[in-house]
């Protein structure tokens, strides 16, 4: 978009270099002054991309239907003694009950729905998405409670950074409605069903809302990217990053992770393409070259939160706050007064310790350092510290930040003497931090 300005109008706008604009302000000849408020960037697509444009089966506009028999299958297996649960019809705005009429729609046009005739039977909502669009919800919570749970374990954020040293090419990848690229076991069908006001259905896929769910995908894509996992790949659920050396080495990589996808019929999104980036979102992070970050929407929401009035308000800003705490020096002890206030047995004062605690996190998570990835394998430096508040320690390499650490003393600790709680700081810090050094 462009904004023209000039003394008077004239019809016919010609755009001239500087030196021809000098020469026609001499000969006083009428001027305009132009300049750019807004550069909206071209919308790109597959064929615009290197490698990408190679692969375009693997982004395609939507699914293409139900997904082949896959190595691993969703299961919903039942405590012993458990019995169908069917729950009453939530109530629907107007507007709602349009959206689930097309959403049942198109779920039964792709085969991922069907009719059913089981005695479970969901109640469904809506819950409103950013972009204003809604998303169809199956509130399972009562078949969750009976289901036992799949202990498939969730890989830790921090290890899955520990792998990014030296990586300076980026390019993430969301698999298009991940869950519903994974079949249910046919046994286990009925129990996915769900009440709505136009009938009774039942997932043919892998449907939101189940416990183990997030368990169950996310050991499919280990199986899948296991030949690439942790060399160049990282995945977590469905979100795969990919991460190289060089632009040369990150193309290599890139065809191998499309190839892949390929052949196991995994579809992702192209609609939130990031390729070959120098600097890259991944799980609350960005990354660079430089080391790991706080990702400034997360920081715009901790800045404008308001002081809690309740327990659960407590617990909710210290969740969001405890997801970056490798990057507080002493979070834990700094966080004392607010996790004191979420214990059942402590009365809700909201005192100045309280306030000080909440506003010094808030201003450490607003002013967060950038925390390095290490290089190399030597030259690690490992600094411990004890107080009757909590134990904390903070791993360095050459001077440069790559971790902090802490927590809370337990009851017996609180008995120990200034010399025994440094030397649990130090076995608290071997614990914590012993793994970084040795993967380099």
């Amino acid at each position: 978009m462009m904004q023209v300005y000039g003394e008077k109008p004239c019809r016919g706008l010609k755009i001239v270099s500087c030196i021809k604009a000098r020469k026609y302000l001499k000969k006083i000849y009428c001027a305009f002054l132009a300049h750019v408020v807004e550069k909206k960037p071209e919308k790109k697509t597959v064929e615009d991309i290197l490698v990408i444009r190679d692969y375009p089966d693997v982004f395609p506009e939507d699914l293409p239907g139900l997904p082949p028999i896959r190595q691993v299958e969703f299961r919903i297996d039942l405590v012993p003694g458990a019995n169908p649960v069917g729950k009453s019809l939530y109530r629907l705005a107007p507007s709602e009950m349009q959206e689930l009429s097309s959403q049942l729609q198109e779920l039964l046009d792709k085969g991922f729905i069907r009719q059913s005739f089981s005695p479970w039977g969901a109640p469904v909502l809506f819950v409103k998405k950013k972009d204003g669009s809604f998303r169809m919800c199956i509130d399972y919570r009562e078949l969750n409670m009976l289901t036992v749970k799949n202990r498939y374990p969730l890989p830790r954020i921090d290890d899955l950074f520990d792998h990014l040293q030296g990586a300076t090419c980026f390019s993430k990848i969301d698999l298009r409605s991940g869950y519903h690229q994974l079949r249910v076991n046919d046994e286990d069908i009925p129990k996915t069903a769900f009440r709505t006001r136009y009938g009774h259905y039942e997932f043919v896929v892998m449907s939101f809302g189940l416990t183990n769910a997030p368990a169950v995908f996310m050991d499919l894509m280990n199986r899948v990217c296991r030949p690439y996992l942790d060399q160049f790949v990282i995945v977590f659920i469905d979100d795969i990053l990919i991460y190289s050396k060089t632009e040369h080495e990150h193309e290599d990589h890139l065809r191998k992770v499309l190839e892949l996808l390929r052949t196991e019929q995994l579809y992702s999104k192209f609609s939130k393409y990031k390729f070959w980036l120098k600097e890259v979102d991944f799980l609350g992070h960005v990354i660079n070259r430089d080391g790991i970050h706080v990702d400034p929407a997360k920081i715009e929401a901790i800045k404008n939160w308001t002081t809690p009035s309740t327990p659960t308000e407590i617990r909710s800003f210290l969740g969001l706050a405890g997801y970056y705490r490798r990057f507080i020096a002493n979070f834990s002890k700094i966080a004392l007064p607010l996790t004191t206030l979420t214990q059942k047995s402590q009365a809700f004062i909201w005192g100045p310790k309280q306030e000080d605690a909440f506003q010094l996190l808030k201003q450490k998570l607003c002013n967060s350092p950038i925390l390095s990835l290490p290089e190399g394998s030597d030259d690690f430096i490992v600094y411990c510290d004890a107080s009757n508040l909590g134990l904390g320690c903070v791993l360095m390499q050459r001077d440069k930040v790559i971790a902090y650490a802490s927590r809370q003393l337990k009851v017996h600790e609180k008995n120990y003497t200034t010399h025994d709680l440094e030397l649990g700081a130090v076995v608290f810090a071997l614990k914590n931090l012993e793994a970084l050094p040795l993967w380099y």
